[in-house]
């Protein structure tokens, strides 16, 4: 497990009685094989300056008190920056999975992290959690189409450590769950709300909040102690997931002046008052899977808004932009995502030509005439911005009629690394093949052909490739295809290319691939949807493949669902 994060010449610094200090304790070794990966630098008696100080004495295996010796040694080890960024883990209840981005943006809205050696503040979030990633501090437990970390969880023990420790130094103050925390001999800075009855509020009891400046609740805001959306001094409040919403604590929170952060994600919110425009400092809103669906005209008095994050793309409920957004002021927008574009939102397209920062634009839903005064805005803008700092493009657009538009395109939008269209395409995008930084595709397409497939392999960089097949008919017991599914019968995945794919998703009535020989080198995974599983052959040509996931479509025959039954 230790060896497998180290080359095999920092394999051969290190005394086998480092290994033996952790009395085969599986923590113990995952924890001090962080440890070591992240000091390639140390050499065999400096492990041996380690054994000594952490078994003085007789050079016996740790017990099971030893991995909390173990677990304060590498927590000493690490920069201080990156020390504030793990204290900050026990906001969130043990055995949580929680988001990477959540966790991020938290950071950032806290001032953990700042821009580093040329790096955005952004991107050195992005570099920290990677190291708490590699010290084992926390554990990936899903992982994006892209590649990157989705979601972690905390180790029971290791997350028990942390919290003793932000306890001992005032830096989060935790109320219920799962840890007994002595009340703060001081005033309250961080706040988490977990839950647990009598308990929960007994350990309210006597504390002072005038201070708290970050206030993060798990379950019923009836838990809530009386006032405390009303403390002007907190830049956080995640709410997310949280039940019994009420219009009021909108209200309240419009009151919060200093807040950075803001995540009502999956509570029962579903209008944002005008007022929200005094949150002069307000840098991410998160109003996902909500029922707001439109903001106020006041959203564009926030010149700091960085992130703006709506709608549901499982539902396609998306979130309109006020007619009159000013885009001169918010400039600093990096994240647009889950909105919607209709034939009313002329003026809001046109200005997107300003927001020159933006990152990942992201639409859910798409009803505009083609030939428009805004249909061209669009093309226009998305061209515009790709040629700054544009990384990620979703677009979901029901007609195809836009999609089918971007081929023509005279400049591409060539810094994208993920790329999304959503609808019924028939043929792809001309300049698809030259988005040399493109990792993640994912297209819904009428049509899929052996030569779109071999357009496609010349992508580089490509990591997860993801197909929906969205028209065609298929007789669910014989497996006979009609329509533009038909794909000429069998779709070639050729021999060369997709150097550096990983991930293969495809969705479609009848799965016609034929892998040649030494197709697709590195992919691992295969996840497929379908019918009907008939068309699918020499997969043993894939040398990488480690995972196959099957589903079936809920229309699925008989036949079909007997077969996998």
């Amino acid at each position: 497990m230790a060896e497998s994060n180290m080359s095999e010449e920092n394999q051969k610094k290190i005394p086998p009685g480092l290994w033996k200090m952790c009395g085969g304790l599986p923590l113990a070794i995952v924890i001090m094989a962080g440890h070591v990966a992240c000091n390639p630098d140390k050499v065999e008696n400096d492990w041996k300056e380690v054994c000594t100080r952490l078994v003085p004495d007789s050079g016996k295996p740790l017990g099971q008190d030893g991995v909390t010796m173990i677990l304060s040694h590498c927590y000493n080890d690490m920069p201080a920056e990156i020390k504030t960024c793990s204290l900050h883990l026990c906001i969130f209840p043990k055995g949580r999975k929680i988001s990477r981005k959540r966790l991020t943006w938290r950071w950032l809205a806290e001032g953990f992290v700042s821009e580093k050696d040329g790096l955005s503040a952004e991107d050195v979030a992005e570099t920290y959690f990677n190291h708490l990633i590699k010290r084992k501090i926390i554990r990936a437990v899903e992982h994006s189409s892209n590649g990157k970390v989705k979601s972690y969880q905390v180790h029971d023990m290791v997350l028990k450590y942390i919290v003793s420790r932000a306890s001992e130094e005032n830096f989060v103050t935790v109320v219920g769950g799962h840890w007994l925390m002595a009340p703060p001999s001081n005033k309250v800075r961080r706040l988490s709300l977990q839950g647990g009855g009598s308990k929960y509020k007994k350990g309210m009891d006597g504390m002072n909040f005038s201070h708290v400046r970050s206030l993060t609740l798990f379950g019923s805001l009836t838990r809530l102690p009386s006032n405390s959306l009303k403390l002007g001094i907190v830049q956080v409040l995640d709410l997310e997931g949280c039940n019994d919403f009420k219009k009021q604590h909108a209200k309240e929170i419009c009151k919060m002046l200093l807040l950075k952060y803001l995540s009502l994600r999956r509570t029962e919110i579903d209008k944002i008052p005008k007022k929200i425009g005094k949150l002069q400092y307000l840098e991410t809103i998160d109003i996902r899977e909500t029922n707001v669906t439109e903001l106020p005209s006041t959203i564009s008095q926030l010149e700091r808004l960085v992130n703006i994050l709506g709608g549901n793309k499982r539902t396609r409920k998306a979130l309109k932009l006020p007619d009159d957004l000013k885009k001169e002021t918010m400039k600093s927008l990096r994240i647009l995502s889950g909105i919607e574009i209709d034939e009313r939102s002329v003026v809001v397209v046109a200005d997107l030509h300003l927001l020159t920062e933006l990152r990942k634009l992201a639409i859910y839903k798409l009803n505009i005439r083609k030939g428009s005064k805004i249909f061209k805005e669009l093309s226009s803008a998305i061209e515009y911005l790709g040629g700054y700092s544009l990384h990620t493009l979703k677009i979901d657009d029901e007609s195809s009629e836009f999609l089918k538009s971007l081929s023509a395109l005279s400049f591409p939008p060539k810094f994208l690394n993920a790329l999304e269209l959503s609808g019924k395409l028939v043929e792809l995008p001309q300049w698809i093949t030259k988005l040399d930084a493109l990792t993640k595709l994912t297209l819904s397409v009428r049509v899929l052909t052996t030569d779109a497939l071999r357009q496609l392999s010349k992508l580089k960089t490509l990591f997860s490739l993801t197909f929906s097949l969205t028209s065609g008919k298929v007789d669910s017991e014989t497996g006979a295809t009609t329509g533009e599914n038909k794909a000429d019968g069998e779709i070639i995945v050729p021999a060369s290319g997709f150097e550096e794919l990983k991930l293969l998703h495809f969705s479609a009535p009848l799965v016609p691939l034929t892998f040649q020989n030494n197709a697709m080198p590195k992919l691992e995974r295969i996840a497929l949807r379908f019918s009907n599983f008939g068309g699918m052959h020499d997969m043993e040509n894939l040398q990488g493949l480690k995972e196959v996931h099957l589903r079936m479509h809920d229309k699925a025959g008989e036949v079909t669902k007997l077969k996998f039954a």
